[in-house]
């Protein structure tokens, strides 16, 4: 390893001291491993709590709090802090497939593995199912949904690559999300190509190559998106350094190049549309009504069998000591209206920013891609306040004051949505120099913006 000559910052000896404590992160990691697996394993081993269960004394909903009212929603957090520093330091999973693909088979990374929309079909997928077995409240069904996404962190690592995080480069499910929000990250490993450039002309000295786990080509590395901010490269070849950067850079300055039509695909159909169908249905009086709509229409033709409840646990909710079962016509109206929320809100969104991109002028693909990037202040917000609802309903059970729950959720979206709208207002300065088509161009992203606004102030303030 160089001895980094570029000028010292606190934030950069901060990542040369991860660079050069990496075994101790390795430790910290493997700790976090034993904990997720303990807080996975042994609750289903328990009783389910019953009325008189504590947070505090009842490991069951201890377990159920720390991964749905605080690790998940606040993992997103982290990311548009941090950057992707949960994935690179203490993300189980990365560890996981990481030591499996040290002394695994090294194979070739397959090349329908690199398909650019497992991203998104991962999210979708995992979001509608942790809705059909209720991953929020029983064991079972977190063991099945975040054990199942580790044991094939562990068999991608073991079969793919060498030392590398195959798994998280392309089919974690949450790898899309936090990518995602990472291009918020106020810092990022920022590369000089100057410097990277003149290392190669430098008399006598050796480089050592930096094994960059999550697979990401550190020359051309532009934002934080990628980077699991481990700290593995920083100061390589006297080019590479943790630094501040303006929160807006990532999206406004580097979006017009980096995007894909599949990052649109998942903030418009998956965190804007799947994700709020996941969080809408069981509050919902439309589904209550289309239930109540359907059920009379198969009794009236004698149509019994999607009333019964044999449907086993893995397949739809199956608890009748709770008195929570779901019938095959229960779970196939979940399935259903989060999928046709989904459908309705992302093509409604898509057709707005559509719109937004055809006003700034001639259609470019890679337009709207930049344009629907200014989304994701919004769209990460929607997911952690729909999250809240959990933390919430936990709080609420222990009888502790959450009256302050609503008005947070409120503040949360009316910032994020001028940070969307200030984004928008930045893309679109980008894209054109006429005043008139960016205000029009504003007028429906502003709409867009509303749409995703309306679908939350149903859920938290009219239902």
């Amino acid at each position: 390893m160089n001895t980094c000559a570029i000028p010292q910052t606190r934030l950069s000896r901060t990542a040369d001291w991860m660079r050069d404590h990496a075994k101790l992160i390795r430790w910290v990691q493997w700790g976090i491993v034993l904990l997720y697996g303990f807080l996975i394993l042994v609750p289903i081993f328990l009783p389910l709590p019953d009325e008189t269960a504590h947070i505090w004394s009842n490991l069951t909903l201890i377990a159920q709090f720390a991964f749905w009212g605080v690790w998940w929603p606040f993992v997103l957090i982290s990311m548009v802090l941090m950057g992707r520093v949960w994935c690179g330091v203490l993300c189980p999973e990365g560890a996981l497939t990481e030591f499996a693909s040290r002394h695994g088979r090294g194979k070739a990374i397959p090349h329908w593995m690199r398909w650019g929309g497992w991203p998104f079909v991962a999210f979708a997928l995992t979001t509608i199912y942790g809705q059909m077995v209720s991953v929020y409240q029983y064991p079972k069904a977190v063991l099945l949904v975040l054990g199942g996404s580790t044991l094939g962190a562990i068999i991608v690592g073991y079969l793919y690559g060498r030392d590398k995080r195959v798994w998280c480069k392309y089919l974690c499910p949450v790898n899309g999300v936090f990518g995602l929000l990472a291009k918020l990250a106020p810092f990022h490993y920022k590369v000089d190509e100057t410097a990277w450039r003149a290392s190669y002309n430098t008399h006598g000295r050796k480089t050592i190559a930096i094994n960059c786990a999550p697979l990401v080509p550190l020359r051309a590395m532009k934002g934080a998106s990628d980077c699991h901010m481990c700290g593995r490269c920083s100061g390589h070849r006297d080019a590479i350094e943790l630094t501040w950067r303006a929160p807006t850079e990532e999206i406004v300055e580097h979006g017009r190049q980096h995007n894909s039509l599949w990052e649109s695909a998942l903030a418009l159909y998956g965190l804007m549309g799947i994700a709020i169908g996941a969080f809408h249905w069981s509050a919902s009086p439309w589904f209550v009504q289309i239930k109540q709509a359907l059920a009379t229409w198969l009794i009236d033709r004698d149509i019994m069998w999607p009333f019964a409840t044999n449907a086993p646990w893995w397949v739809f909710t199956n608890y009748p000591a709770q008195s929570d079962v779901f019938s095959w016509l229960d779970g196939g109206l979940v399935i259903g209206y989060i999928l046709a929320t989904g459908l309705v809100l992302g093509t409604a969104l898509s057709l707005l920013f559509a719109l937004a991109t055809r006003l700034l002028g001639s259609w470019d693909r890679s337009r709207f891609n930049h344009l629907v990037q200014a989304t994701i202040p919004l769209a990460g917000c929607g997911v952690f306040v729909g999250l809240s609802a959990t933390t919430v309903s936990l709080l609420r059970g222990e009888h502790l004051p959450v009256f302050w729950a609503n008005d947070l959720r409120a503040i949360l979206l009316i910032a994020t949505s001028l940070w969307s709208v200030w984004l928008a207002w930045r893309v679109t300065g980008r894209h054109t120099t006429s005043l008139p088509r960016r205000l029009l161009s504003m007028t429906a992203v502003i709409g867009g913006l509303a749409l995703v606004n309306f679908a939350w102030l149903l859920m938290f303030w009219l239902w």
